[in-house]
C-alpha cells in the first residue's frame, strides 16, 4: 500500500514536471498512471484535464473535468476549466452557463473577486443575462464599487427597456441612482424611460459588443418590486425622512378623501390644517386637525399628519395615540412607524423608540431592494440587529437611538440607509453583537462606516498605504473603535510587518478583555495562532484567558497546540511536561477516552524520538485499557514488540490488530499490514503462514505458494520437521507448477 502510494506520488511529480517543460503527451501519459494508481485522486485528474486542454484534446479534457467536478463538487478550478473548454469549441451559450456555475462557486466561498470575473466573462460570450447584470450589479454595491454597479443597472435598464419591460428598466435606473443621484446618464435614461423613448447602452458596454438581442430569461426575476415600492429615489429625498415623505403622501390621500367627503362637518378644520401645513405653520395645523379630529375624520391621512406635527411640536405623549392607526396603512406605515420612534426617543423611552426605528429602517429599506432574496437577506440582518440591542443599557440605547434619527433624516437618507445595513450585516458576522453595538455608539458612526467600506476595498486591491491612512484618520476621529484596529493588523500581516501585526492584535484581544468582552478576545487570538502557530505568547494568553472562563475544552485543545509548538521547536522537555499537564486537565473535566488517548500518544510519540521505549510501551499499554481497538497503539507495540526480539507478544498484538481489521471487513489492510512485516521480519514463521493464509483466502494461489514455500524452508533450517511437513502438504493441496519436487520433498521427509 505505502509502495502504491509512492508510485503515485513519483507520476504526479513526473506529470507536473513534464507540464513544466510543456511536454503535454509525456504529462498526459504521467497524470493518466497516477490515476490508475488513485481513480479518486481530484488533483491528478484536474492535471490530467489541463494537460489534455493544452495538448488540443478538448473532448477528452471536458470527461476528465466532468470527473474532477465528480469527486470534488466544491473546487471551481474543474468548472472554470470545462467553461474554457466550452469557450474553446465555440459553444459561447453553454459556456457563459458554466461560467455562471464557477462564480456560484466562487461565491460560495466568499470569494467576490474571482465571482465578479467569472460573472464579467459570462455577459461578454453572451451579452443581455440580465440575472447575472443583476448580481454584477449588487456585488459591486456590496463591494462599495459604485461606477461599476451603476454601469450594470444602466445595462439592466438598456435590455428591459428592450424587453418591453418598462417598469423594470425604471427600477433599475432607479437603484443606479440611489448611489449617484447627479449621475448624467442615468437622469437622461429615467427621463426617456418615463417619457417613451429609447435608451442607450453605457460606453464601456458597446464597446464590449453588449448592444444584442437580450437572452429572456423566465426564471430570472431580478427586479421584482414590492406592491408598496413607489418611490423614485432620482429625486431629492424629503429631509424629515420617512415620517416626512409620509405626511407629504398623508395629504393628498386626506384631500381627495375630504373632497369626496362633501359637507360633512370635518371637511372645513380638515382644509384649513393642510393649507396651515403647506404654509409650515404647525401650530396652528395642530389646532385645526385636532378639531377635525373631534369632529369625526377618521381618515389615516389625518392621523399621520396629526401625529406627525405633534411630534414635531413637542407634543409626544399626545402624537402616540394617533400615529398608532396611521401604521395600519402601508403606503404610511414607514413615515408612521418613524414618527413612533422619534416620539418615544423624546420621551426617552428608549427601548420602545429603538424598536420603532428599527421596524421604520426595515420597512424603507424593504421598499428600496431589488429582489426577493436581498428582502430575506435585510430581514434577517435587522433581525439580527433587534437581538443584539435586547438588554442594552439606557445609555446605550440612547446614543445608539441618537444614531437612528441622525440615520433616518437629512437629504441622503435613502442612500444611508442601504450603505449602514450592509455595514451592519458585515460588523454583526465580524464582530459579533458587541462589536455591533460598538460601532453604533461610537463617535462619528457614518464616517466610520465609509472608513471601513475604503479600507476593505483598499485591502482587496492590494493598496495597503493607502488603507493604512484611512485606518489612522478613523482613529483619530474614533480612537477606541476596535475593528479599525483590527484591520490595521491585518494590513501590517499582508505587508508581511508578522510581528507588527501580532502584537497589535495582541493588544486589539487585551482591550476586548478589558472590556468583558472575553468570548471577542479569545477569537482574535485564535485567529493569531492560524498566522503564528509557533507564537508561544499568544498560545499562554489564550490558555490563560480559556481557563479563566472555565472553557475547559478549548483550554485542553490549546494545551495540546501549546505542546505541539515546543515539540516543534525542539523543546521537548517542556512540550513533555505541557502533554502531561494536559493529560491531568483532561482526567479533571472527564474528557472522552479518545481524547485522554490521542494526548497519551503524543506522549508516546516524543518517547519515541527519544528512544525510550520501554516507557513508550507503557503509555501505548495504557491507551490500550482506555480505546482497546486503538490501531496506532497496536502497531506502536507490534514494532516495539519485534525490535525487542519478543516475537510472541509481537504475534499477540497483531492478531488482535488483525481480528480488528477483519470484524471491519478490511482485508486490504490486513494483506498491507502482513506484507510490510514480512519485508522487515522476513524469517519470522508467524508473519509468512499468516500472510499464506490471507493470501489463500483472497484467491492469490500463487502468492499463498510462495509464502508457504518459504515457511517451509524457516522450518526445515529450524530442525521443525513435522511442521515442515504439513507446510509442504498445504502446498502440494494448491495444485503448484513443481508438485512431483514437493511430493519427492515430503517423501525424504518420512515424517
Amino acid at each position: 500500500m505505502a509502495a502504491q502510494k509512492d508510485d503515485f506520488q513519483k507520476y504526479m511529480d513526473d506529470g507536473i514536471n513534464q507540464a513544466f517543460n510543456q511536454n503535454w503527451k509525456a504529462a498526459i501519459d504521467a497524470f493518466s498512471r497516477a490515476i490508475q494508481l488513485n481513480p479518486n485522486s481530484a488533483d491528478a485528474h484536474s492535471n490530467l484535464g489541463l494537460a489534455l486542454l493544452n495538448a488540443g484534446q478538448l473532448e477528452r479534457a471536458l470527461k476528465i473535468y466532468r470527473r474532477a467536478n465528480e469527486i470534488a463538487p466544491d473546487d471551481p478550478e474543474p468548472l472554470e476549466r470545462i467553461a474554457e473548454v466550452y469557450e474553446g469549441q465555440g459553444q459561447l451559450k453553454e459556456a457563459a452557463q458554466q461560467y455562471v456555475k464557477v462564480a456560484d462557486a466562487y461565491l460560495a466561498l466568499k470569494d467576490w473577486n474571482k465571482a465578479i470575473a467569472n460573472w464579467e466573462h459570462a455577459t461578454q460570450l453572451t451579452p443581455g443575462l440580465v440575472g447575472i447584470h443583476a448580481k454584477l450589479a449588487q456585488a459591486y454595491e456590496r463591494l462599495g464599487e459604485n461606477k461599476q454597479a451603476i454601469r450594470e443597472y444602466l445595462t439592466l435598464a438598456y435590455n428591459f427597456r428592450r424587453m418591453n419591460d418598462v417598469d423594470k428598466a425604471i427600477r433599475a435606473v432607479e437603484r443606479a441612482l440611489r448611489l449617484d443621484k447627479n449621475h448624467t446618464l442615468a437622469l437622461n435614461t429615467l427621463r426617456a424611460l418615463k417619457s417613451g423613448g429609447d435608451v442607450v447602452l453605457p460606453a464601456e458596454m458597446l464597446n464590449r459588443g453588449q448592444a444584442k438581442q437580450p437572452e429572456m430569461e423566465s426564471e430570472l426575476d431580478p427586479f421584482w418590486t414590492p406592491e408598496n415600492d413607489k418611490q423614485d429615489v432620482g429625486e431629492e429625498s424629503d429631509p424629515l425622512g420617512p415620517m416626512g415623505e409620509a405626511m407629504t403622501l398623508a395629504m393628498e390621500l386626506m384631500a381627495a378623501h375630504v373632497v369626496e367627503s362633501g359637507l360633512t362637518a370635518f371637511v372645513t378644520h380638515a382644509l384649513q390644517g393642510m393649507e396651515f401645513q403647506r404654509q409650515g405653520l404647525l401650530e396652528k395645523a395642530v389646532d385645526a386637525y385636532r378639531q377635525a379630529d373631534k369632529a369625526g375624520l377618521r381618515h389615516p391621512g389625518l392621523k399621520m399628519n396629526f401625529g406627525g406635527l405633534l411630534v414635531l411640536t413637542e407634543q409626544p405623549q399626545e402624537a402616540l395615540k394617533h400615529l398608532g392607526e396611521a401604521v395600519i396603512d402601508p403606503k404610511l406605515s414607514a413615515g408612521a412607524l418613524h414618527a413612533t420612534g422619534v416620539a418615544h426617543y423624546k420621551l426617552n423611552d428608549h427601548k420602545n423608540a429603538s424598536r420603532y426605528l428599527i421596524q421604520s429602517l426595515q420597512a424603507v429599506d424593504t421598499s428600496l431592494v431589488a429582489d426577493k432574496s436581498e428582502i430575506a437577506e435585510l430581514m434577517t440582518v435587522y433581525e439580527s440587529l433587534k437581538v443584539a440591542l435586547d438588554g442594552r443599557t439606557t445609555e446605550s440605547l440612547a446614543a445608539i437611538n441618537e444614531r437612528f434619527t441622525g440615520l433616518l433624516s437629512g437629504k441622503e437618507w435613502k442612500q444611508r440607509i442601504g450603505e449602514t445595513r450592509r455595514h451592519l450585516d458585515e460588523t454583526l458576522r465580524d464582530e459579533g453583537n458587541q462589536g455591533l453595538v460598538d460601532f453604533l455608539v461610537a463617535k462619528g458612526g457614518d464616517e466610520l462606516a465609509q472608513s471601513v467600506s475604503f479600507i476593505d476595498r483598499c485591502i482587496r486591491q492590494g493598496l495597503f498605504t493607502l488603507a493604512m491612512d484611512e485606518a489612522h484618520r478613523a482613529v483619530e476621529r474614533s480612537p477606541f473603535y476596535l475593528p479599525i484596529h483590527v484591520r490595521m493588523a491585518e494590513i501590517m500581516m499582508k505587508e508581511g510587518r508578522i510581528r507588527q501585526a501580532i502584537n497589535k492584535y495582541n493588544t486589539v484581544a487585551k482591550a476586548y478583555l478589558v472590556r468583558g468582552e472575553n468570548d471577542r478576545a479569545a477569537a482574535i487570538l485564535e485567529d493569531v495562532l492560524e498566522m503564528a502557530p509557533l507564537d508561544l505568547e499568544v498560545r499562554n494568553s489564550l490558555i490563560e484567558l480559556l481557563e479563566g472562563e472555565e472553557r475547559h475544552e478549548e483550554a485542553l485543545n490549546q494545551h495540546i497546540g501549546l505542546a505541539n509548538t515546543y515539540q516543534q521547536l525542539g523543546d521537548f522537555e517542556r512540550a513533555s511536561q505541557t502533554f502531561a499537564a494536559a493529560e491531568r486537565l483532561a482526567r479533571r473535566i472527564n474528557a472522552p477516552g479518545t481524547k485522554l488517548a490521542q494526548i497519551k500518544h503524543y506522549i508516546a510519540d516524543i518517547n519515541q524520538m527519544r528512544l525510550n521505549t520501554r516507557q513508550a510501551q507503557r503509555i501505548y499499554e495504557e491507551i490500550l485499557e482506555i480505546v482497546a481497538d486503538d490501531e496506532k497503539a497496536l502497531r506502536g507495540l507490534i514494532e516495539i514488540y519485534y525490535t525487542q526480539g519478543n516475537q510472541v507478544e509481537a504475534v499477540k498484538r497483531l492478531d488482535a490488530l488483525l481480528s480488528m481489521y477483519a470484524q471491519k471487513g478490511q482485508i486490504p489492510k490486513i494483506v498491507s499490514m502482513l506484507e510490510e512485516l514480512v519485508r522487515t521480519y522476513p524469517s519470522d514463521p508467524a508473519l509468512r503462514s499468516r500472510l499464506a493464509q490471507i493470501y489463500k483466502r483472497t484467491g492469490k494461489t500463487k502468492e499463498a505458494i510462495e509464502q508457504l514455500d518459504a515457511l517451509g524452508e524457516l522450518q526445515l533450517d529450524a530442525g521443525l520437521d513435522k511442521e515442515a511437513a504439513n507446510t509442504i502438504r498445504q502446498i502440494i493441496a494448491m495444485g503448484p507448477e513443481r508438485v512431483d519436487d514437493y511430493k519427492k520433498l515430503l517423501a525424504q521427509l518420512k515424517v
